[in-house]
């Protein structure tokens, strides 16, 4: 790409997403306008928020609608938004208290379909605790569970209504990761199945499913000898990922089988060594499979890239304990996290074998610090959770490719840019580490302790 092509690039994301591009003028460009191969650079942006002190963009289409989720006031509660042309959108709940965007990934379909879960008025009849996915301790045993305790449902949002997605007889349900092109939706649902070996305070199965446009739910096969599963993308071919394992609240259930649903086949993706925490979380186009997976001895997890029967293990950046991949879009570039053993996280970028902090690569001076990369779209804008550093403030960002050697204005006055010259990874506040612990806690259904 030359850096005319790079530059248009840069300011049509931006533009995409209502953030005004002050004038740009470029430098080092050759005779014949080509990019002299430097290191991909980006120009990142801070969202807005419902008036609370976090927001996160879970997912961006590749007409540019972000999709996340919000805080209120005081932080008290949460819901689903959509950020486009400078206006964000509140998409409301089902009746109850809180929503947001699917977790692993999500971003709505180019015909603007958006997925994601919301709670409802009434209490769970189960005593369950579905909601405790939004953040509180699912054991159900902390008090920040207090109201939380409502029925959980995964649901479908277009043209401004938000509509409930089928049950298969239990009480919730999860809407998880892209919409393909057809309008097809990856999940769980939970099934009129207890299982008196669940581990409380769950008390029924749930299955991997996919919810078809025309209303009806296409139930997925267990691995042998699973008792509970779920669908957490799905490609435009139909092509399902996720994975099975033995029953507990979701976000805090150990899958133990990284699967691929083809049809009306079912392939074990295998594992990194260890025998929990295996589960894949997307898939491209191109076949490509994203996920999880512990190393020997269950310790540790870390992302992984599963093509033509091989998985590969991604790593983590230097010094990190474990590594989670959100999104991979159909060039086969990969965002995530990359945390150490306290949850000091930070976004990566990953491509052709390495895996890099997003933070070094983006330009300017603010006070932002990437903590997760949730997605990337095919032009390679990426969307996710940032920090301002020495504040209680996270707020979601979009990272729009830039040419490295284009001379910038501020943008504007919350359109923030990260260094490019390298941030030095940084300690965070227990609030933002704990709140990092209760989303990736559902975002890789959760590390059994042991």
């Amino acid at each position: 790409m030359n850096r005319k092509q790079n530059r248009l690039t840069c300011i049509i994301g931006m533009l995409l997403i209502g953030v005004a591009i002050a004038p740009i003028r470029l430098a080092g460009q050759n005779q014949e306008g080509q990019n002299n191969a430097q290191p991909r650079r980006y120009a990142v942006t801070a969202l807005g928020t419902f008036g609370g002190n976090v927001s996160s963009a879970a997912g961006i289409n590749n007409k540019g609608w972000v999709v996340g989720d919000s805080s209120f006031p005081r932080d008290t509660h949460e819901h689903a938004a959509l950020w486009l042309h400078g206006v964000m959108t509140d998409l409301g709940t089902l009746g109850g208290p809180n929503s947001s965007i699917g977790f692993i990934g999500a971003h709505p379909n180019d015909s603007g379909l958006i997925v994601g879960n919301a709670q409802t008025s009434t209490l769970d009849p189960l005593g369950e605790y579905w909601g405790a996915n939004f953040g509180c301790n699912a054991s159900g045993t902390n008090q920040s569970c207090e109201g939380w305790q409502y029925l959980f449902r995964g649901f479908s949002w277009q043209n401004g209504v938000m509509s409930a997605l089928p049950k298969l007889g239990g009480n919730n349900t999860a809407a998880l990761g892209r919409t393909n092109r057809q309008g097809e939706i990856a999940g769980t649902s939970e099934v009129d199945n207890p299982d008196p070996s669940c581990l409380a305070p769950q008390i029924l199965d749930w299955v991997p499913v996919v919810w078809k446009p025309n209303g009806k739910t296409r139930k997925l096969a267990l691995f042998p000898g699973d008792s509970v599963g779920a669908a957490s993308g799905i490609n435009d071919q139909g092509d399902a990922v996720g994975g099975t394992g033995f029953c507990a609240t979701p976000g805090t259930a150990s899958l133990t089988h990284a699967l691929l649903w083809k049809k009306d086949s079912v392939t074990d993706l295998g594992s990194l060594g260890g025998e929990f925490n295996n589960f894949a979380v997307s898939i491209n186009n191109r076949g490509q499979v994203i996920g999880l997976s512990d190393l020997q001895g269950d310790a540790t997890s870390h992302a992984f890239l599963w093509q033509n029967g091989v998985m590969t293990d991604l790593g983590t950046l230097p010094g990190d304990f474990f590594s989670i991949p959100y999104q991979i879009n159909d060039s086969g570039q990969v965002v995530g996290q990359s945390c150490d053993a306290n949850f000091n996280c930070r976004a990566f970028f990953w491509e052709n074998g390495t895996m890099t902090d997003l933070n070094s690569l983006v330009s300017g001076d603010t006070s932002l610090y990437l903590i997760a990369a949730w997605n990337i779209n095919d032009s390679g804008v990426i969307v996710g959770l940032s920090y301002v550093e020495n504040g209680e403030y996270a707020p979601a960002f979009v990272a729009v490719p830039c040419d490295q050697e284009r001379v910038e204005e501020p943008i504007e006055d919350n359109a923030q840019q990260v260094t490019g010259n390298g941030k030095s990874k940084i300690v965070l506040p227990e609030n933002i580490r704990e709140m990092l612990r209760r989303r990736e806690a559902w975002a890789a259904f959760g590390r059994v302790t042991k």
